[in-house]
């Protein structure tokens, strides 16, 4: 039983921190590409040519900056005031987004610490002179109950993240 939860509980730490380092990255190379947009649009006023500025490319900047290019291409509408305004909306949309993650980081803080309380419990049983941990994992009611909690628990937490996930982020 011991082993079944501390896997459990590793997994867990295991993927939210995978899932931490995951978004850094992506949030790191968005916020590039928008750098990058705002640099092209500068030269672009300075009347620097700039050839391939988002081959490759897969993000969604450089998708728009694409369609910006096609646009521009078609109609004859100026690049760099195109690029300027999805760098604006852009940069509009991540401090929504930031505003939504700060509202919903006491939520998810509120699941982790209800995730700790049990040790808490553990602990105050020690306190107290009693053996909690004996109890759960070498009796047939104690067994069932850290059984019982450890599901729980995973699924509070996966439940709670998948609540704090905002838009444009991935479940």
């Amino acid at each position: 039983m011991a082993a079944l939860a501390l896997a459990a509980y590793g997994t867990l730490a295991a993927r939210a921190v995978l899932r931490r380092r995951t978004r850094q990255a992506a949030d790191l190379v968005h916020r590039r590409d928008l750098d990058r947009l705002g640099a092209v649009a500068a030269e672009l006023r300075a009347g620097l040519p700039v050839d391939g500025m988002f081959d490759g490319g897969t993000g969604r900047i450089a998708r728009l900056a694409r369609a910006a290019v096609r646009l521009a291409d078609r109609t004859g509408a100026p690049l760099a005031e195109l690029l300027e305004r999805v760098e604006a909306d852009a940069r509009a949309a991540d401090r929504g987004l930031a505003a939504a993650a700060a509202q919903a980081a006491g939520a998810r803080a509120t699941a982790w610490l209800l995730a700790a309380l049990p040790l808490g419990g553990i602990g105050l049983g020690y306190a107290i002179g009693v053996d909690p941990v004996g109890v759960l994992l070498h009796t047939p009611v104690g067994g069932g109950s850290a059984l019982a909690a450890v599901v729980l628990q995973v699924g509070g937490l996966l439940w709670a993240e998948r609540l704090g996930v905002g838009p444009g982020r991935a479940a």
